[in-house]
């Protein structure tokens, strides 16, 4: 194992892998990553499987197959990303019984198509629950104001939940209020707390690169760089106050709940100008997440300057500079929704790029 990676799992951050493919699980290469790389955990979303899928070699028989017996599009796909999701369950349930359910986890997202639709959500996460089948699965909802009540009604019904496309500190803490809402639900429905696990994803990078464009705009270059950073640091320190310093969750927590750990998500760097490692290298604390595409795992492997915790002695710093950025004209609010709306757009589009990558291969058969 990298010592920079080691380094970093010792901090405290959960290292997982921001992708699946049926080429990673067939030629070891997961395998080798929880072996020798301290990966913890795999996520997915609606564009890593249309990257995965669309014309991949490894798909072809079973796509084949599944034309055979007159399955849709739609089936195609629940079926591939359920199975590879399966599989890299049973990859990591070593890990998931040596942490104690804390890290293994593998994440699946529902249907973009249904993040404005809540009973169409919340139906679809207890059927992604079911078909997987795995103790160590996590169902990914979006983080939208619709996409809040499923959260909790999910956790209520004991499937443990990723909370996705979080950008702002005002949603992250609506999301952490809906998980704690859903584990009150549990508990009066006679639940065993203990075995409800959750993450909520804050999306990282994206924020910079909106941020600096406005920045860019207004005159004020000399601030870019610093928003995204600032944003999330502000976001664990909403999750210390909740988690490490609340009564509701010490309220549930001698009931044997779980933290819901803030996941860094994005974590590529967008823009070459800037340190490669930045969104991992300014993230590190406890009980945080990381979820980093392979580029950037690499990456951090090779040249991470880790130096302990850069978050606990940075949130108000972080809020000093969010003042600067309003001060200066930039609404991060309007940011981070505009954002929002962006990333289900984008999953949306690639979603409908797999559906239709599919449709033509079902054809060929």
């Amino acid at each position: 194992m990298s010592d920079r990676l080691s380094q970093l799992s010792q901090s405290g951050v959960s290292i997982w892998l921001d992708d699946l493919s049926r080429a990673r699980l067939n030629s070891g290469d997961l395998a080798r990553k929880i072996r020798e790389d301290d990966v913890v955990g795999v996520t997915t979303n609606p564009a890593i499987f249309q990257a995965a899928i669309s014309g991949a070699a490894d798909y072809a028989a079973p796509i084949a197959e599944l034309a055979s017996s007159g399955a849709s599009p739609e089936e195609v796909i629940k079926r591939l990303t359920t199975d590879d999701v399966r599989e890299a369950c049973d990859l990591f349930h070593d890990v998931y019984e040596r942490t104690g359910g804390y890290d293994g986890r593998v994440s699946i997202e529902v249907d973009p198509r249904l993040a404005r639709r809540t009973a169409e959500t919340l139906e679809q996460a207890g059927e992604l629950w079911a078909t997987v089948d795995r103790p160590n699965v996590m169902i990914k909802i979006p983080a939208t104001v619709e996409g809040l009540p499923a959260i909790t009604d999910a956790i209520a019904a004991g499937i443990s939940v990723n909370a996705t496309l979080i950008f702002s500190v005002e949603r992250y803490v609506e999301v952490a209020q809906a998980y704690l809402a859903g584990l009150e639900k549990a508990r009066r429905a006679g639940l065993d707390l203990s075995g409800i696990h959750s993450v909520a994803s804050f999306f990282v990078s994206r924020v910079d690169g909106e941020v600096d464009r406005l920045l860019g705009e207004l005159g004020r270059a000399e601030l870019a760089g610093r928003a995204a950073v600032a944003n999330a640091r502000i976001a664990y320190g909403a999750f210390l106050d909740i988690f490490e310093g609340g009564r509701r969750f010490a309220d549930l927590a001698e009931a044997g709940a779980n933290l819901q750990r803030p996941l860094w998500a994005s974590t590529g760097v967008k823009n070459p100008a800037y340190r490669d490692t930045m969104y991992v290298d300014e993230l590190v604390s406890r009980h945080v997440v990381n979820t980093m595409p392979e580029k950037t795992l690499l990456a951090v492997a090779d040249h991470g300057d880790l130096r302990g915790d850069t978050i606990r002695p940075a949130v108000d710093d972080a809020r000093s500079l969010l003042g600067e950025l309003a001060a200066a004209g930039v609404d991060l609010a309007d940011v981070t929704s505009r954002l929002e709306y962006d990333g289900v757009a984008k999953f949306e589009i690639a979603w409908a790029d797999l559906i239709r990558a599919v449709t033509e291969q079902l054809h060929d058969h």
